[in-house]
């Protein structure tokens, strides 16, 4: 218990550093997650392409080397931000690719017709996507989003190798001060596990008002 009590700041700013990286991040990804969505499913063959590689690549990038080509990468292009906000746009890019696919699948369970209706009544291809199918979509997304969202949680550990606070990152400070690694370990994995349950008890609650009844 003196790990904690005696490091309380210590921990205090990784858990809010974890907390900043998954808001920003999860926000990131679900912008960037809809606008590969509606790309993936937009009757543009050039706009399916794009969104078909963004999520190919992404997805199958090991997320350490992802932070490696945006910390090291984009400055070579002139491009110098801090390590955190690097680190916002690696997991929300990485997230994204996950949070399209959830999207797009939850899209594919909303039947034909609906769609086809809306374009009969002559609205556009973004009228329909937006004020039809996407929010029958919602409804049936919303474990599955935020399943994503709790693994984005425990990939921002990721980014205290880069010189971001964060929660995992305490433990290199800890360990210098002769503090015993076990109860280290511990206390940080307490520290995920509010941020984690957070993450499911907010979506356990829109489920509950918003999702498919079962």
């Amino acid at each position: 218990m003196d790990v904690l009590t005696d490091n309380l700041s210590l921990y205090g700013r990784g858990f809010l550093g974890t907390v900043e990286l998954t808001v920003y991040a999860a926000l990131l990804a679900l912008a960037l997650g809809f606008v590969m969505a509606s790309f993936r499913v937009a009757p543009v063959r050039a706009l399916r392409a794009l969104g078909t590689v963004w999520v190919t690549v992404l997805r199958n990038t090991p997320l350490t080397l992802l932070f490696f080509a945006v910390v090291l990468g984009l400055p070579r292009f002139g491009l110098v931000l801090p390590f955190q906000l690097f680190a916002v746009l690696a997991l929300g890019c990485y997230t994204s690719a996950f949070i399209c696919e959830v999207l797009r699948s939850g899209i594919n369970t909303v039947p034909k017709g609906q769609g086809e209706a809306a374009r009969s009544l002559g609205m556009t291809f973004g009228q329909t996507l937006g004020g039809v199918v996407l929010p029958q979509a919602f409804r049936a997304v919303i474990p599955p989003i935020g399943s994503t969202l709790i693994a984005l949680a425990k990939n921002s550990a990721i980014a205290g190798a880069f010189s971001v606070t964060e929660l995992l990152g305490t433990y290199k400070s800890l360990s210098e001060m002769g503090y015993s690694i076990i109860w280290t370990f511990v206390w940080i994995a307490v520290g995920y596990l509010i941020i984690t349950l957070s993450i499911s008890a907010l979506f356990h609650f829109m489920e509950k008002h918003w999702g498919v009844a079962r």
